[in-house]
């Protein structure tokens, strides 16, 4: 139970971290949020916990297909931020983001990447 705790309070920790970085410095939060950190966090985990590599090449795999369509995402946001709002252009984004994931996981169905 200790050890659920502790993946819990550090990584919710890199959370509140980044959120307080971005609080005083746009780049600096923006900088660390970009990074992998949640992904390497999990990797470092799942090595942990003795999971097989097999596990842990895959996550890593399907992490890199996961994220190509959240990237628009990042352009669209600040664009549409001051046109409808928080609340109207955060429910778009992930509208769009879904809508880019499924059709990123169609495309790339021909060449043996199965997202779904």
């Amino acid at each position: 139970m200790q050890y659920i705790v502790m993946k819990y309070l550090i990584t919710a920790g890199l959370v509140v971290l980044i959120s307080e970085l971005a609080k005083r410095s746009d780049k600096l939060g923006a900088l660390v949020a970009s990074l992998p950190l949640v992904t390497l966090l999990t990797l470092i985990w799942l090595y942990i916990e003795q999971q097989p590599t097999s596990k842990i090449a895959n996550h890593a795999y399907y992490t890199f297909w996961y994220v190509l369509p959240t990237l628009p995402m990042f352009l669209l946001f600040p664009n549409l931020l001051p046109k409808i709002g928080f609340v109207l252009t955060l429910l778009t984004c992930i509208l769009f983001t879904v809508l880019l994931f499924v059709l990123l996981a169609f495309a790339i169905k021909q060449f043996g990447v199965n997202l779904l």
